[in-house]
């Protein structure tokens, strides 16, 4: 494997942003890369963290303590918020919480169908808690958009998605762009930005691994947490393999263009590692172990 040009980053709640840190920090070690300098960063969800900590010059282990305070909110609020409320809006996904995508998947929506997405997002309680502390944290970054980072986050009402730092995007800074991208529907309240208001980017597609800005030839690594095998009674089963078919789709169009892309997703290991919650962060050292362990087997086999 080279360098990447391009470096895709999929949402994947708290232990996905674990996962794809660590990952990513093996990889360097391994292979001896600096990922700061790829020429361009997608980031959705938790992937929005570490692409924004990467464009900002930081190594990957600095999305740590910025992607902490995410953490911390998501526990106060999904026991709060608890499965049956989403039950009920997406027709008995109990795995909503632990990732944004669920219920759009068990809706059985596919990227593009914005007007049924906006609907479905509207509905059900409007949630109310905030992330101030990941917003002070990434201001503490310093970062910009410069050309090379892109954020996804999908239009509250229109169910339109909106790539922050892509040309004709509405104007924000990375922090608000951020907050917006990793605001998981009905857990955290959507973020406004222009008097709009937006949640998170995984909300239509996993990675948005299509928005990717590539030429022929351009290398492009995407790094998925939720795109791995199906296991037996996983309940996230359906989010995974949505999170496969979405990601193989979009690769199509990149190939298409005439661009390398190679898709990684947590191994056996990480996939155990994690387990059935993607916001349990009791097995946050564990996901960092083995995230680190693929990183480093990937640079391994290149």
């Amino acid at each position: 494997m080279n360098r990447p040009d391009v470096l895709v980053l999929g949402g994947g709640g708290v232990l996905g942003e674990a996962w794809l840190r660590s990952a990513l920090a093996g990889l360097e070690a391994g292979s001896g890369y600096d990922l700061r300098d790829c020429g361009a960063f997608v980031g959705t969800s938790a992937g929005s963290i570490v692409a924004a900590v990467l464009a900002a010059g930081r190594r990957p282990e600095v999305a740590e303590p910025v992607a902490a305070s995410w953490e911390d909110a998501a526990a106060a609020a999904t026991p709060a918020a608890g499965p049956g409320p989403l039950r009920r809006l997406a027709g008995g996904t109990a795995a909503a919480l632990s990732a944004p995508v669920a219920p759009l998947a068990a809706a059985g929506l596919r990227p593009g169908r914005a007007a049924l997405r906006g609907a479905i997002l509207r509905r059900g309680p409007a949630p109310t808690r905030r992330i101030p502390q990941l917003a002070a944290a990434l201001r503490e970054l310093g970062g910009s958009f410069d050309g090379r980072l892109l954020v996804t986050a999908v239009e509250r009402r229109s169910g339109r998605r909106v790539v922050f730092g892509a040309p004709g995007a509405p104007e924000a800074t990375v922090a608000d762009a951020v907050v917006a991208s990793c605001s998981v529907p009905w857990v955290f309240r959507p973020v406004t930005i222009g008097g709009v208001e937006y949640v998170d980017g995984g909300a239509w597609s996993p990675a948005n691994l299509d928005v990717a800005p590539v030429h022929r030839g351009a290398r492009v690594l995407c790094l998925n947490p939720t795109a791995s095998p199906r296991l037996a009674r996983d309940r996230l089963g359906a989010v995974r393999a949505f999170a496969a078919a979405t990601s193989a789709g979009e690769a199509l169009v990149l190939r298409r263009r005439g661009a390398q892309v190679t898709i990684v997703a947590p191994d056996a290991g990480s996939v155990a590692a994690i387990g059935p919650d993607l916001f349990d962060a009791r097995r946050r050292p564990a996901v960092e172990a083995a995230g680190f362990a693929q990183g480093r087997a990937l640079a391994a086999a290149a």
